[in-house]
Order: C-alpha cells, then structure tokens, then sequence
C-alpha cells in the first residue's frame, strides 16, 4: 500500500510538471514555431491509460509510465522508460526506432515504430513475453501519434497483450 501512495503521488508530480511546463511553453508558441520534423525535440511522457487485449485479474492496467524521447534526426528517435508492467513489476525499457508521417495534409499525425530491450518480467511471469532470457527480451512497438504545438498523444500496441494512450509535452 506504502508503494502505491508513493507511485501515486510521483505520477501526480510528474502530470503537474508537465502542464507547469506546457502552460509557459503553450503561451511562447506565437515566438517561436514548432514543426513536426523540428530535430532535437524531447518530449515527456506518461500513461493516461491501459487496456489489456485478453483482461484478467492479475493485469495492472496503471502503468505509471514515465518516457522522455528525444527526436535526433527528422524521423529518428532514441528514448527510455520506466513503469509497471502488467504483473505490477517495476520495468525499464531502452529504445531506438523512426517515426513516418503518412499524410501531408497532417503533418502532426504520425505512425512510429521502435524497437529495444525492455528489463523487469521475472519469476512467474518471465515467460508472458518472447526471447526473455536474463529478465531482458527485445520488443517492438508500434504507436500512432498526434501533436498540437507542444502536447503530444499517442497509442501504442504492446504486442498481443493490449495497448497504451500516453499524453506529453514536447520542447
């Protein structure tokens, strides 16, 4: 109980440093422009929500999820996390992939695909994902996104498992 009323108030802490980010960042947005393809972006991000595909009782659908990506390159992205996975097991993931922008029309609509090394299913559970030797296994993950200025969305699929909504803020 102790470790959820400290999980609770860190994910409270990080939400309440996001919009305290957003709010100056929001209202210095006629100075300066953002654009979609803008290198050298960061953007912090954390889970709003989690649906497992096949629910069962044991799954954690409250992630704690707290990610910062940075956009290196016009497409390329590096980043890493840190959350609860499914069976409440403290979880860290690296990761490098693309992000690919299908409409014109909609530049702040975006697909993106990363691959990387996720850390933390143990025990019982280390089984649950493919290729987990050691408590580390590769993953891919793909995302739909959307950005307005500098607050960022997306919705990632977690294999066969279920799927994430996250919300951000980019600088």
């Amino acid at each position: 109980m102790q470790k959820n009323i400290l999980h609770n108030s860190g994910i409270s802490a990080l939400l309440a440093l996001l919009f305290a980010v957003a709010i100056p960042a929001q209202a210095d947005e006629d100075s300066k422009s953002v654009t979609p393809y803008s290198p050298y972006n960061l953007i912090l991000s954390t889970s709003v929500a989690t649906r497992h595909f096949h629910p069962s009782p044991e799954h954690n659908n409250h992630q704690g999820l707290i990610n910062l990506e940075w956009n290196y390159d016009k497409n390329f992205i590096v980043g890493g996390a840190t959350f609860s996975n499914s069976y409440r097991q403290d979880t860290q993931l690296v990761y490098w992939g693309a992000k690919f922008r299908p409409l014109d029309s909609t530049p702040d609509l975006y697909v993106k695909v990363v691959g990387g090394l996720i850390h933390g299913y143990k025990g019982e559970y280390q089984d649950n994902i493919p290729f987990n030797h050691y408590g580390t296994a590769p993953v891919i993950l793909p995302a739909v996104g959307y950005c307005y200025k500098h607050l960022c969305t997306e919705v990632i699929v977690f294999g066969t498992a279920g799927a994430m909504w996250t919300a951000g803020v980019r600088f």
